[in-house]
């Protein structure tokens, strides 16, 4: 019988483009407003990519920036996986061009398609393989150059979205530590909500998309929770998938979570899809909001329409298996 090992993250980074599209620019684009903007989503601005760059782009610095973090060299990582909806090519896998460009050698390599909960997807993939005794270092990207995607005469959409990537190093951890409990969901029937179709642009039912949102991910973030056997009151932090501030607010009112317990970075970013989270949990971490013992929520919502969440209790890294 195969002895299941405690999985955790040891190391975080990510890495946004340095140029910034304010909601004053969007206004000269489209029929909008910077208050309208605000009111609605949240957002203030984004980041977006020169025309040249591709997703394996940004996940490189991230990359980096997670390994130096772990203490760990590319060298060592046994598995990359990729969550991405803007693939640097159809095939290879934007995990093989990561690869070699970080110079990670040993690592088998693979992208995973989820939307906005991609890295949910991900994460759990990675945290089997380790749990197993597979693999001993995975390296989890969520990487988007969502600018490419975007119908820049769609007010509804454009203003939403920005580029950026996320990374985290997976690797066994004390007993109780790590990864606590995940649920994964996805309902093909609404599909047609959120989309991108192959050489399109994105397309969202906005009001539609916003209520299935909330209630789905509430319900995940519940059902991960009870699997865990911990209760809402115990969770230190809460990173929801940075998409809409309106749907935070929610989700946090009907979850009896104070703002303070709860990260928010869209106004920055607006939705990186893919990479969401994984910024948003690399800053927390980077501003000393996550410390050793810490119950940290993950949940996330995208096309598929898909659903994720995950319970981690922060720390418990093993420095014999270094």
């Amino acid at each position: 019988m195969i002895a299941i090992r405690s999985v955790g993250i040891v190391g975080t980074g990510s890495f946004v483009p340095p140029s910034i599209l304010t909601n004053i620019d969007i206004e000269k684009m489209v029929d909008t407003s910077n208050q309208w903007i605000i009111e609605r989503t949240g957002i203030c601005e984004r980041r977006i990519s020169s025309p040249e760059t591709t997703a394996s782009d940004l996940g490189v610095p991230a990359s980096l920036a997670a390994l130096q973090s772990a203490g760990i060299n590319p060298e060592e990582i046994d598995l990359i996986i990729v969550a991405t909806s803007t693939p640097d090519m159809t095939f290879p896998s934007t995990a093989c061009f990561i690869q070699n460009k970080i110079g990670a050698s040993r690592a088998a390599c693979f992208d995973i398609s989820a939307a906005c909960t991609g890295f949910s997807y991900a994460l759990e993939t990675g945290r089997q393989f380790i749990a197993t005794s597979t693999y001993k270092t995975a390296l989890i990207v969520g990487t988007e150059v969502m600018s490419r995607v975007l119908d820049w005469t769609d007010r509804n959409t454009c203003v939403l979205f920005g580029d950026g990537a996320g990374a985290a190093v997976l690797q066994p951890v004390a007993d109780n530590y790590g990864i606590l409990s995940t649920s994964l969901g996805a309902d093909g029937r609404l599909a047609s909500m959120l989309d991108l179709p192959a050489g399109g642009c994105i397309r969202m039912s906005g009001r539609e998309v916003f209520k299935v949102a909330v209630n789905t991910m509430i319900e995940a973030v519940e059902k991960v929770l009870n699997n865990a056997g911990i209760s809402q009151e115990a969770v230190s932090l809460l990173i929801p998938h940075q998409a809409n501030i309106r749907i935070i607010e929610a989700m946090g009112k009907r979850l009896n979570i104070p703002s303070e317990r709860i990260f928010v970075n869209l106004q920055k970013y607006g939705n990186v899809s893919a990479g969401s989270t994984i910024i948003a949990l690399d800053e927390a971490v980077r501003q000393g909001r996550v410390a050793d013992g810490d119950i940290v929520v993950i949940v996330a919502f995208g096309g598929g329409l898909t659903w994720g969440a995950t319970v981690i209790r922060w720390g418990g890294v093993l420095i014999s298996e270094k």
